[in-house]
């Protein structure tokens, strides 16, 4: 049996698969927001469920926004900024007794959805996180590629390639990454850029959400038709470069914004334009296990033993 845990900002979901991908358990408790030592304590509580139901121990795996670094062992970039600097693998291990296998919740999202998700069999896998930020994982082979760094796929702050007038009058109004940088594709294609760029083009007091948003697009209002028109030439732009770079057989979307149907049929009729090849055989897909993806892609971290 493997065991997956998702430690999220505001909630932390366990799931346990046997060695198919069939689901034998899972439960969601909210995050100890801010209580290092009660995230720990929840983890454990979490493992302990999921074993006792089940009668079997398992492989851990845990995926966190953040990554642990290779130079100090301690956790690096998490919004949970309550990890940050933290021996958290060191202390899972010693409560828990077995080793543990921490990777950026990214890389975790493409590990599901390319060993039994949306990109099965195939090669070479980005997968995208667009919700509250913008993050990114590499798989090769059903392998999640980490980096010496640990950043790798790390696309969302990078700049926006290839920026025409409408992008640079957004940098210049727009508040800065909280990275410090000004024109990071996190400002422009994360939930929340989108919905400021929304606000701008209607001259409003008012911040809808990014559903709020569609919705409005679906009724045929013409700002939220032209928001998403920018968001999709974006979107395309930024995927081109990691396409050029990476050269993936599949990108699969995760986080909020993936639930844009829309996107996976007009963000390919833009990115031929800035992808150096005659052809584009890259495909874009939603993925199959939606928000179970990252938890499932922490339970696979651990191989299976032949």
């Amino acid at each position: 049996m493997r065991i997956g845990i998702d430690l999220g900002g505001t909630k932390i979901e366990v799931i346990a698969l046997d060695n198919n991908g069939t689901e034998l358990y899972r439960q969601r408790l909210a995050t100890p927001q801010h209580d290092y030592t009660a995230t720990l304590n929840t983890i454990v509580q979490l493992i302990s469920h999921a074993e006792a139901h089940t009668q079997l121990t398992g492989s851990v795996g845990v995926g966190i926004p953040g990554a642990i670094s290779p130079a100090t062992a301690l956790v690096k970039n998490a919004n949970s900024t309550w990890l940050i600097g933290q021996p958290l693998q060191t202390d899972l291990e010693k409560l828990l007794k077995r080793r543990v296998k921490i990777e950026n919740d990214a890389n975790c999202f493409v590990v599901s959805e390319a060993t039994d998700g949306a990109a099965k069999d195939t090669n070479i896998v980005f997968g995208v996180i667009i919700g509250t930020g913008t993050g990114g994982g590499l798989c090769i082979n059903q392998q999640v590629l980490t980096g010496c760094n640990a950043i790798a796929g790390e696309w969302g702050h990078n700049p926006l390639p290839w920026q025409d007038a409408a992008d640079i009058e957004q940098i210049n109004i727009q508040q800065a990454c909280y990275c410090g940088k000004s024109d990071c594709i996190e400002t422009f294609l994360s939930g929340p850029g989108f919905e400021r760029h929304y606000q701008r083009l209607s001259n409003s007091n008012q911040t809808l959400s990014a559903t709020e948003i569609i919705q409005k697009a679906n009724t045929g209002e013409s700002t939220a038709n032209q928001c998403l028109d920018q968001y999709e030439r974006r979107l395309a732009k930024a995927l081109a470069h990691v396409i050029n770079i990476v050269d993936p057989d599949v990108i699969v979307l995760g986080g909020g914004m993936s639930n844009i149907k829309r996107l996976y049929t007009n963000v390919p009729k833009h990115w031929g334009e800035f992808i150096f090849s005659d052809h584009v055989a890259t495909q874009l897909v939603a993925p199959v296990h939606g928000d179970s993806s990252g938890v499932r892609g922490a339970a696979w971290l651990w191989p299976i033993k032949k």
